[in-house]
């Protein structure tokens, strides 16, 4: 999945949005949850009210948490703890991609590679073949 998140880049998107339209021609999968997650975030968290947020936090394991937004320090602190895979942040507006901690990819992020697509039930046999344009920086 990471090389998916990866060549998405490759199309330059600058919302949230645009890199979930780029991400699902490689992957099926995460657009909708992503959405889903924040259209159900957003019902229930309203500026300066986040006890919503703040419960789910505290009672849900770390790996099972929804999509959110970053709206306070306790958010931002929650959106930048490793899970099960680790933790790569995707800078649109910078054009950065930090790797702060990668624990399911045997490799570190690159500039170029392959991506296996998902079609939202399996994997498939076909590949995208991808190059960060170089506005692109990768930080460790």
């Amino acid at each position: 999945m990471l090389h998916s998140l990866v060549a998405a880049c490759c199309s330059n998107p600058t919302t949230l949005n645009g890199f979930l339209d780029a991400l699902h021609e490689f992957d099926r999968r995460p657009r909708d949850m992503v959405l889903n997650g924040l259209a159900i975030f957003d019902e229930h968290n309203v500026a300066g009210s986040y006890g919503s947020i703040h419960r789910v936090l505290d009672e849900t394991p770390a790996v099972e948490v929804p999509p959110f937004r970053v709206v306070d320090e306790r958010t931002r602190q929650a959106s930048l703890q490793p899970v099960k895979a680790g933790l790569v942040i995707f800078n649109l507006k910078d054009r950065r991609i930090v790797q702060m901690q990668n624990s399911a990819s045997p490799s570190e992020v690159e500039r170029s590679g392959t991506a296996q697509h998902h079609n939202g039930l399996s994997w498939t046999r076909r590949l995208h073949h991808y190059e960060l344009p170089a506005g692109w920086r990768i930080v460790p």
